[in-house]
């Protein structure tokens, strides 16, 4: 029988309880029904949103793919933030199916289970490809019931201690390379299908392989949980608070040498900074640790301010829209998400018409405004797909809370719930508004290799990538003469770019085609031939021509791909092309990064076409002082007596020139630890300093 006193306890505790939830209530908000979570939607005019699957057909979806028949597979992450023990995993793969024809899924399969921390996916000869940390792992259905029932660890040895920094977002590019981002993380990673190989350090660096030839390497970049590719082959991906970044310069040619004084060959391609324009508020934890944070700052008098909202800081999923349902004009542009601000951002991508590095711009209706944008907190838009119907999915990861623990002070943690929402998910269809929905059906399995080719001219590149990776599995070099009449004939470039790539990858691409790719109307396609063309030499004077291309990217990549040669006709084109255009510093790192292109022979050349004389101009001096540091850092006897001896010449006398070789000799030498000593006698300030200094440097070695 209860008592007064145990009643009044138990009103108590009743009371507390409410008490509390109300607390919670105040500081974070509750979730909504999908019906409701759209209503909070704020879509660029024009466009319209709608529901694609929901729970209890999807939890917590990172990935969406199409397979080559049109069926959507949704990879889920329902363990985040947390780590788990390897092996013991609850990610799975669904296979999502509309079984009436509406446009919503209503029924879904369990292809895979028990995975640790996927992330993406990308299919591969009738299986899938899954990044998993600390594993990229191959899973395949073998019986036709629809579940995976093999797993292979394909690569091992990735980083895995944080799920938002680990090995993911697979892409097949048109050149036949799966790329990864890594973010630079730590790791050494062993290939299983090349045993006795020692593992690769991947620390630094992105991450790209091909299973069709059993090759891997490092990539540029530093990307996190979004990467999408152009057209054209080239790379962007996103960080968490740089939401677009470009992919300069390859890793195969910036490591040809260990030498070169920057080591970050990608860069941030906005025009408008990182500035957002969110509808919801930040959230109580966020507003709470950044007060914080500016409060020391401020009292460490540091000029650093971290914002709470209006800023990118949870920017991921960017994904380039390729397919044919939206208008044109949005053909080519970046999608992405920032789970922090419960946006979508989209970004025009404009060639620049001096520099090799894109541009990306808002849209003119879009000034003040977000693409989409949510008043809902709960709304994490983490990426993005196009499917064969043409057009753009949005994955909703639909979360409370949307960050790793350990970023978060305990205080302010101790009442977040970060794995409220794990029983959610969404996945909506963004269309033209007042469209209905249109479906397709496709099994390009079906086709046969010559029918393959001619989806290669598709408007939608879903059909292009997945032509174009079948034929690379296929291996049916019964193509290859059509493939090549159609290289001939074909007015698309894009179609032309494929087919210059299925040919490589059929190991069918001859000087022939690759010469005609060099003379291609496209831009694009004769940048990429460069590359194709660098295991020709017969092709170096066409190649030598083309620093004088009318594209800013074609001159980039035939400086880059002339790199790879060793014929002393580079040493005087890249003279010329540092006189004319070395006011592009990206050039000028081309021409550094190759051995040629870093040797005091280049330097002489220089001098003898007059390129620094008179009073030459800040990029110049800066290039003086960058070939002086590689030169230094390589630290070659012979090549330095020879740099050294150009300085006793009358025309590198001047003070400018001799303060900036000496600046990049000194930087170059500490950089070579077992010439740090030499470079501790050295002296850049009084004129009669650095003459001494040379005066040194000479004696050294000319003693050695």
């Amino acid at each position: 029988m209860m008592t007064p006193l145990m009643n009044r306890n138990i009103l108590l505790l009743i009371a507390f309880i409410c008490g509390m939830t109300e607390s919670l209530a105040q500081k974070y908000a509750t979730p909504l029904s999908p019906e409701e979570s759209m209503k909070k939607l704020q879509v660029a005019e024009g466009f319209s949103v709608e529901l694609f699957a929901s729970e209890p057909h999807v939890f917590d979806p990172v990935a969406l793919e199409f397979d080559a028949q049109g069926n959507a597979y949704v990879l889920e992450m329902p363990d985040y933030p947390y780590e788990v023990e390897l092996g013991k995993g609850h990610g799975r793969i669904r296979l999502l199916t509309d079984t009436d024809g509406d446009g919503k899924i209503d029924k879904s399969i369990i292809f895979a289970e028990n995975i640790t921390e996927g992330t993406s996916m990308l299919f591969w000869k009738g299986g899938v490809i899954v990044t998993a940390a600390p594993h990229i792992l191959y899973l395949k259905d073998t019986n036709g019931d629809g579940k995976s029932d093999t797993s292979e660890i394909l690569f091992s040895g990735f980083f895995q201690n944080n799920s938002e920094a680990q090995i993911t977002s697979l892409k097949l590019g048109v050149d036949n390379w799966i790329y990864a981002n890594n973010h630079g993380q730590n790791g050494k990673v062993s290939f299983t299908q090349l045993s006795g190989m020692p593992p690769l350090d991947v620390k630094g660096a992105d991450f790209r392989f091909r299973l069709d030839r059993n090759v891997f390497e490092l990539e540029t970049g530093s990307g996190q949980f979004g990467q999408t590719m152009d057209d054209w082959g080239h790379r962007f991906f996103t960080e968490n608070s740089i939401h677009i970044q470009q992919s300069i310069i390859p890793w195969r040619y910036t490591h040809r040498h260990a030498y070169l004084p920057i080591s970050k060959f990608s860069t941030s391609i906005t025009d408008h900074e990182e500035h957002t324009f969110q509808d919801t508020q930040p959230p109580y934890w966020r507003a709470e640790r950044s007060a914080r944070r500016n409060k020391s700052f401020k009292e460490a008098n540091l000029n650093r301010i971290e914002y709470a909202e209006d800023r990118f800081s949870g920017s991921t999923g960017s994904t380039i829209y390729h397919g044919d349902a939206m208008p044109k004009e949005f053909y080519g542009n970046i999608f992405t998400g920032d789970v922090s601000g419960n946006l979508v951002h989209r970004d025009i991508l404009s060639p620049s018409e001096t520099s090799p590095v894109m541009v990306a711009k808002r849209a003119e209706s879009e000034k003040t405004t977000e693409f989409i944008s949510s008043t809902d907190p709960w709304f994490r838009p983490i990426t993005f797909s196009v499917g064969p119907d043409g057009y753009l999915y949005m994955l909703d990861y639909y979360r409370q809370h949307i960050e790793t623990p350990v970023s978060i002070p305990d205080d302010l943690k101790a009442d977040m719930d970060f794995m409220a929402g794990s029983d959610m998910g969404r996945i909506y269809r963004v269309k033209p508004a007042n469209t209905l929905y249109k479906s397709v059906k496709v099994n390009l399995n079906a086709e046969s290799s010559i029918q393959l080719l001619t989806y290669l001219s598709y408007e939608n590149g879903w059909y292009r990538t997945h032509a174009h990776r079948l034929l690379l599995e296929r291996q049916d070099k019964s193509v290859v003469k059509e493939a090549k009449l159609l290289f001939n004939k074909s007015k698309d470039p894009r179609t032309r770019l494929h087919l210059l790539y299925v040919l490589d990858g059929l190991n069918a691409l001859d000087i022939a085609v690759i010469k005609k790719g060099l003379q291609d109307s496209s831009p694009d396609v004769r940048e990429n031939a460069l590359m194709l063309a660098e295991r020709y030499s017969e092709l170096l004077p066409t190649m030598l021509k083309m620093l004088n291309d009318s594209s800013p990217r074609v001159k980039l990549q035939a400086t880059l791909s002339l790199g790879q040669f060793k014929s002393q006709k580079i040493i005087a084109a890249f003279s010329k092309l540092i006189q004319s255009q070395g006011q592009n510093e990206w050039l000028r790192l081309a021409v550094l990064s190759s051995e040629l292109g870093s040797s005091p022979d280049l330097l002489e050349s220089m001098v003898d076409n007059h390129v620094f004389s008179p009073n030459p101009e800040t990029w110049k001096l800066r290039f003086l002082q960058d070939l002086s540091y590689t030169i230094a850092a390589r630290n070659n006897k012979s090549q330095m007596v020879s740099y050294l001896n150009l300085f006793s010449l009358a025309t590198m006398s001047d003070s400018n020139l001799q303060t900036a070789a000496l600046k990049g000799l000194k930087l170059g030498l500490t950089k070579n630890g077992a010439s740090k000593e030499i470079a501790g006698h050295l002296k850049t300030g009084l004129a009669s300093e650095v003459n001494a200094s040379f005066q040194t440097l000479r004696q050294i070695y000319s003693a050695l």
